[in-house]
């Protein structure tokens, strides 16, 4: 019986090392597929610039750039107006001026996670242990009929992205994103294609995202324009008072 249980245990213990293998193997073919980590590491800024479909017909131009290590400066425009939601890496602010709100002010716990996750110039596979990140390999998945890998990453302040990986590409198809704030669950679903290199660096053009139980009121970015390493002043990405 002893025996047995030694020998249960060492099954078991290599399972375990077979398992985490298995994801630290598909998050290297992930960085691979999208360039190699110094690709990747060459790039320190990027600006991304498109359309927002709002559905019922309502569209807008979109802006995102990101600035190594963890800032964020996201736009919306549209009738002559446009809103801002930033993270300097420390705070979190916004100007809405569709609600009226012409000043910046600080984002509430809600957008201040969602700016936080966009945050990650990277991506919360890229250096997941340094980030506090842990992540599972959890087998095949089904997205719209098609066979996935998924990776399930709960990121350091506990809330969680399962990562749907093409079999073929090992690029990202689809995220979900499960945030547990105020002992809510808020749920998330984002569908990522058009894959195209950046300075090398294979990056999706096409982003869908919006609740998980209600795809009827999710929106699309579609990305005209990506451009990488340009001169992004620290101070854009900064609060400050509307002059």
């Amino acid at each position: 019986m002893r025996h047995a249980v030694i020998v249960l245990l060492a099954v078991s213990c290599l399972s375990i090392a077979a398992h985490t293998q298995t994801a630290d193997e598909l998050i290297a073919k992930n960085i691979q597929a999208k360039g190699g980590m110094d690709k990747i590491n060459a790039i320190k800024s990027v600006r991304q610039t498109g359309k927002l479909d709002l559905g019922g017909g309502f569209r807008a131009q979109a802006m995102q750039e990101n600035q190594r290590p963890n800032m964020v400066r996201e736009t919306f425009s549209i009738q002559g107006m446009t809103a801002v939601q930033a993270y300097d890496g420390t705070a979190g602010w916004q100007i809405q001026p569709f609600h009226g709100h012409k000043d910046p002010e600080l984002l509430g716990e809600d957008d201040l996670r969602d700016m936080q996750l966009d945050s990650d110039f990277d991506g919360a596979l890229v250096d997941y242990k340094e980030k506090g990140n842990t992540i599972e390999y959890l087998g095949h998945d089904v997205v719209d009929g098609d066979d996935a890998l998924r990776l399930k990453v709960t990121l350091k302040n506990g809330d969680i992205v399962y990562y749907d990986l093409d079999p073929d590409t090992y690029l990202e198809i689809r995220t979900e994103t499960q945030q547990f704030i105020r002992g809510s669950v808020r749920e998330r679903v984002t569908e990522l294609g058009s894959y195209k290199p950046v300075n090398g660096v294979y990056l999706p053009f096409s982003v869908e995202t919006g609740p998980k139980r209600n795809p009827d009121v999710r929106a699309k970015i579609t990305y005209e324009k990506i451009e990488a390493n340009i001169d992004l002043p620290d101070a854009d990405f900064k609060m400050r008072p509307r002059p």
